[in-house]
């Protein structure tokens, strides 16, 4: 066992890349669910994103095209989910666990060409005089965009939720949906524009592991990255800087393993690795108690379906 070979420094720098996919989805998750949804369809969006971004940005080699492709196959995806709970009154959690299966099998059925091609390679960007920083630069400033794009997007989404009018809608919807339909505000479409922001984050955060992490298509690479997205964002509490810091805590324990393996700690990997899917299935037990649901804080009116009375 040889803890030395361990730098922390690159340990620290991927831990943020690590955990960019999964915060990607969270916090995407996390507004729909501030909407009042329960979109279990989290896995399924971002896989589709993965295969819809890797196969769009090896056509036109650009990884840039290919996150557009991701977000919009993601968004689609999560439409469809809208157009059946939202319009058809179909059950939540038996739509997105449809939509998951889908989003897996299509995605299986669109990469089959492309296994083993290599992605357009993406290039970090290193920010001015901050990347010359002694330790900080190096952890932080010397990523691809997506990673600061994806921190960019927690502090958008705090200062909507809180400081804007729309923001303040979407919660009000998420709180009373009876009661924001009564003043007024359309209820439907407004969850139907939360979902599919959902939709695009998970498919952006599907394309992240396809085109960076592991720039390659494999068939079900998403690995469970969705579910675990759906554990964070209750364990934050449905706050952005929470989904921040419990997305990376989940990306740590997932560079951790592999390091401590690389180091030759004999812990089975195996434990470690079951740790975020036991958490997963914790959660969702807990959230299919309403009581549960209460004593977390979650939005009143979460996976309720809404009947517009006029």
């Amino acid at each position: 066992m040889d803890l030395s070979a361990i730098d922390p420094l690159v340990l620290a720098a991927s831990i943020m890349v690590a955990s960019t996919p999964i915060l990607l989805a969270a916090l995407g998750e996390m507004v729909v669910e501030r909407a009042g949804v329960l979109n279990l369809g989290v896995e399924g969006m971002m896989i589709t994103g993965a295969v819809c971004g890797f196969i769009i940005a090896v056509q036109g080699e650009s990884p840039a095209l290919g996150f557009l492709a991701a977000a919009a196959g993601g968004a689609g995806l999560a439409l469809l989910f809208g157009f059946l709970t939202q319009y058809l009154l179909a059950n939540q959690v038996a739509s997105g666990l449809a939509l998951t299966m889908f989003g897996l099998g299509l995605s299986a059925l669109l990469g089959q060409d492309y296994i083993g091609i290599k992605a357009p390679a993406m290039g970090e960007v290193h920010v001015p005089l901050l990347a010359e920083i002694p330790v900080l630069g190096p952890v932080l400033f010397r990523h691809d965009p997506m990673v600061y794009l994806s921190v960019a997007l927690v502090a958008g989404v705090w200062a909507f939720l809180r400081y804007s009018r729309a923001g303040l809608i979407l919660r009000a919807v998420g709180e009373n949906h009876d009661a924001a339909h009564a003043l007024g505000y359309k209820v439907v479409r407004i969850r139907m524009a939360a979902i599919a922001f959902g939709g695009a984050l998970a498919g952006l955060g599907g394309a992240y592991i396809s085109l960076v992490r592991v720039p390659q298509w494999t068939e079900g690479m998403t690995a469970g990255a969705g579910w675990i997205a759906l554990a964070i964002v209750v364990f934050a509490s449905w706050r952005p800087w929470r989904v921040l810091l419990g997305a990376y805590l989940f990306g740590g324990v997932t560079v951790l393993q592999l390091n401590l393996q690389a180091a030759g700690v004999d812990i089975p990997v195996v434990y470690l690795s079951m740790l975020p899917y036991l958490v997963t299935i914790f959660v969702l037990v807990v959230m299919s108690a309403s009581s549960g649901r209460a004593a977390l804080g979650a939005p009143a009116a979460l996976g309720r379906v809404f009947h517009a009375s006029g």
